[in-house]
């Protein structure tokens, strides 16, 4: 599925608004790597590929503007280990 996502790079975090809720990933950047740092999915829409959808918009940004991806946060670690062609 398909999800409108919103970059606010002033609050380092890219959300998802869906049924009056929001869905984010928030972000650290370091001198040149984008490091996501928390995922969060309100339980009423867990399950719908919501965190995937927003780590891969993360992580898509970092790669247009040359910096490594990286996670901290548990989900995008293994994110990034079930999408290796994000690491090259």
């Amino acid at each position: 599925m398909n999800y409108k996502v919103t970059h606010y790079p002033t609050r380092q975090r890219f959300e998802i608004e869906l049924e009056n809720m929001k869905a984010y990933a928030e972000y650290r950047l370091t001198d040149n790597s984008l490091d996501i740092i928390h995922t969060f999915v309100p339980p009423a829409l867990e399950g719908r590929g919501i965190a995937s959808a927003l780590t891969e918009a993360a992580y898509d940004y970092a790669r247009a503007n040359h910096l490594k991806p990286e996670g901290t946060c548990s989900y995008a670690a293994v994110w990034l280990k079930r999408h290796p062609e994000y690491l090259q």
